[in-house]
């Protein structure tokens, strides 16, 4: 009778516990006092306990400062087909920075503050050295962040991926103080709308961007790209801008009840056009202005490549402006200086208007 073992069904496990052990550092080097204890790195990360623990009243405080009527925000998203890109260019130590954004920055949204972050990995075999840059990537956008890496999921599944594949998803845990929650049932007519410029195409879109690029262009990712200055691979593997620290200071500055900050929104898949809805109350609507923010050159490149109608552009990808901060107009210029300052170009991209929520360009 034949004997089989996880090995011959494609897991080897020595392999698996190296792999894990070192992951531990990229995972500490995030932690503050607030993590329970460093050495628990929670569910299938080596650590020696079922799950991680987070105390919200270390030293009694938090955040320095009280929180009377804390509420949790909570977070999931992944990277998308981005990772074919870090596969095609053999570099997957930015991919994890993509991964923390995609849900810090929806934290923000709330007015909310990021706490900690988990991760899950599944890939087809074991890679150690692969899984270390990928984690290396989570953990500097979790320190980007400002929010503890305190667990993760490695899955190994040879029969779901092919030779080179593996797929992300995040988990993100904030607080936010119950009357400092920024809802945007307060924005009225009048209000400006600011422009936080990205850092490009962001994790948004990647399945039409592959399509123009390598299958009707037959670009390659090495290939030197004039209008960009740079290859094809580099300009498109850029990671998500993380807002955590700028939109934080904000707050700071501005406390929500004096209700300056009216609304946040994270621009991710659907662009400009169905993010900024999404914290529009009735009767209220935003007017853009094109040529009011410049447009990065990754977009009008692709435009060109694949003919893509405008209207397309704007509802695929964020066109340059990776989150949205709607804001009385009295203190429209002084937010906006405040996040050059912290080398974010803003820009006052429209107001609000009247009318049934939804986005107008002029």
């Amino acid at each position: 009778m034949s004997k089989f073992s996880y090995h011959d069904a494609g897991l080897d496990l020595e392999t698996y516990e190296k792999t894990l052990a070192g992951l531990a550092p990229l995972m500490r080097r995030t932690h503050g006092p607030r993590v329970f204890d460093p050495k628990i790195t929670g569910g299938g990360r080596k650590g020696g306990f079922f799950a991680s623990l987070f105390s919200l009243d270390y030293n009694s405080r938090l955040f320095a400062k009280n929180y009377r009527h804390p509420v949790l925000v909570s977070c999931a998203d992944g990277v998308g087909s981005k990772l074919k890109i870090a596969s095609l260019m053999n570099k997957h130590d930015t991919v994890g920075v993509d991964l923390v954004a995609m849900s810090v920055n929806d934290c923000l949204c709330t007015g909310g503050e990021p706490l900690f972050f988990l991760d899950y990995l599944a890939m087809p075999r074991d890679d150690p050295e692969l899984t270390k840059a990928i984690v290396k990537g989570i953990s500097d956008g979790c320190l980007e962040a400002d929010c503890a890496l305190v667990g993760g999921e490695t899955a190994i599944l040879p029969d779901f991926y092919q030779p080179g594949d593996y797929d992300l998803a995040g988990f993100c845990v904030g607080v936010v103080e119950r009357d400092r929650i920024i809802s945007g049932k307060t924005i009225r007519p009048g209000d400006a709308v600011l422009g936080l410029s990205s850092t490009g195409l962001h994790s948004n879109g990647y399945t039409l961007v592959r399509k123009i690029v390598f299958d009707h262009a037959r670009l390659n990712v090495n290939d030197f790209v004039p209008a960009l200055g740079r290859t094809v691979g580099e300009e498109l593997l850029e990671p998500t801008r993380i807002y955590v620290q700028a939109i934080k200071e904000l707050l700071r500055h501005y406390p929500v009840k004096h209700r300056v900050i009216r609304g946040l929104a994270n621009i991710t898949g659907g662009g400009l056009v169905d993010n900024i809805p999404r914290v529009l109350p009735a009767g209220r609507r935003v007017r853009l202005h094109r040529g009011s923010w410049p447009i990065p050159p990754v977009f009008t490149w692709l435009q060109e490549l694949g003919n893509i109608d405008t209207a397309e552009m704007d509802r695929v990808f964020n066109q340059g402006i990776g989150f949205v901060v709607i804001t009385s107009p009295y203190y429209a210029e002084s937010i906006q200086r405040q996040l050059q300052e912290q080398r974010i170009p803003t820009f006052w991209i429209g107001e609000v208007i009247e009318g049934p929520p939804g986005v107008e360009f002029v």
